[in-house]
């Protein structure tokens, strides 16, 4: 019988993030190796990982990520596509043979561009793909969509997050954005479309935790159009980001403000001017506060941001090299392919890491 001290309690789930600023990219095996090191903190019902910078060569093109249950559903998404976008090529994603790896939908990819005709009056390009996606999740039984973000792809399933790596042949990628999750699942299924990370264009969501707010944040959501249709929290943090800072066009460090607001008592504190803009923010974004213990890493094609509750009931530790960011549920994730960072920290509750893509950085260099 185990007892206390000879177990590890380790709080749910695994995040890593590794970004090189100067957007040189690097193959996915040290995202593989940070994410497998933190094993223990999953238990096999969820792993994946978002990648950008995978498609130099259709970089102006979506590239659609989707999984099917079947050849049905598979060839009724695609005459769907077929008809509103452009498709520049399409195929199977490729995979490896993983004897854990049970059950696995069909896994496709479509670069695409949305055909002028089909968008609305006033609607652009990211909005139409928007509506696609979720029309698609909610509307096609069978099929889901991974990603569809340019240039970036997400890879995930039911498996520890190495075995996923292993599944999808990620060493064989090269981007200069990685993100990885291990996950614990408690309150919702563990599913191939329930694994992190989240993602709506090039926005990507892991996260370790739980939102206890999602009866909110959802109902707010969904006054904008977005439909929760894949049964997680998480949905709802991706699609808060792309509405704050996509269609609201607000600065990041307001919607951090919005999503991981200060509580009352410190904006009491804070000097008139930034009192100010807080108080404003929480009452026009009150909906979208996010309660409960979490820690996540946002991915886009523009850099990384690492974010925990205003608790820090949930771990996230940093660290840099030259020019690349490194942040992880556990310091140990980071040494483990980093083994003597430059700096290291843990940030405090509520406090964002922020690694952004230097301007003029070379995307495709090795």
């Amino acid at each position: 019988m185990l007892r206390e001290g000879e177990i590890r309690i380790p709080s749910g789930c695994a995040i890593s993030g590794i970004m090189n600023k100067r957007g040189r990219v690097f193959s996915g095996e040290d995202i593989i190796k940070s994410i497998a090191l933190m094993h223990d903190r999953g238990n096999g019902l969820g792993g994946g990982f978002a990648a950008y910078g995978i498609y130099p060569e259709y970089a102006e093109h979506y590239a659609f990520h989707l999984y099917f249950d079947d050849e049905r559903a598979r060839t009724t998404t695609e005459e769907y596509l077929a008809a509103v976008f452009h498709v520049a090529e399409s195929g199977q994603i490729p995979t490896r043979r993983v004897g854990a790896i049970k059950n696995a939908p069909l896994a496709w990819r479509y670069f695409v561009k949305p055909k002028p005709g089909f968008l609305g009056e006033t609607e652009n390009e990211d909005e139409f793909v928007v509506r696609t996606v979720m029309y698609i999740n909610a509307e096609f039984p069978g099929a889901f969509v991974v990603s569809s973000g340019k240039n970036m792809g997400a890879f995930k399933g039911v498996g520890y997050p190495e075995e996923i790596g292993e599944y999808f042949c990620l060493d064989e990628y090269k981007g200069y954005i990685w993100t990885a999750h291990g996950r614990f699942p408690t309150n919702t299924p563990g599913w191939w479309g329930g694994a992190h990370p989240f993602t709506l264009l090039d926005w990507s969501i892991v996260h370790n935790g739980e939102i206890s707010s999602y009866g909110a944040n959802k109902r707010y959501l969904e006054m904008f159009g977005y439909k929760l249709a894949l049964q997680t929290d998480t949905e709802a943090i991706t699609y808060a980001f792309d509405l704050l800072l996509r269609r609201h066009k607000v600065p990041l460090q307001v919607a951090i403000a919005a999503l991981a607001a200060p509580f009352w008592s410190e904006i009491e504190r804070m000097e008139p001017a930034k009192q100010e803009l807080t108080r404003a923010i929480r009452t026009m974004y009150g909906s979208l506060l996010l309660n409960g213990p979490f820690s996540i890493v946002l991915g886009s094609s523009k850099g990384i941001v690492a974010l925990n509750d205003r608790l820090k009931l949930r771990p996230l530790v940093a660290a840099s090299k030259g020019d690349v960011l490194f942040v992880a549920s556990e310091e140990s994730a980071i040494r483990e392919i980093c083994p003597e960072p430059e700096t290291v920290w843990t940030p405090r509750g509520g406090e964002p890491v922020i690694g952004v893509l230097e301007e003029g950085g070379d995307e495709h260099a090795n």
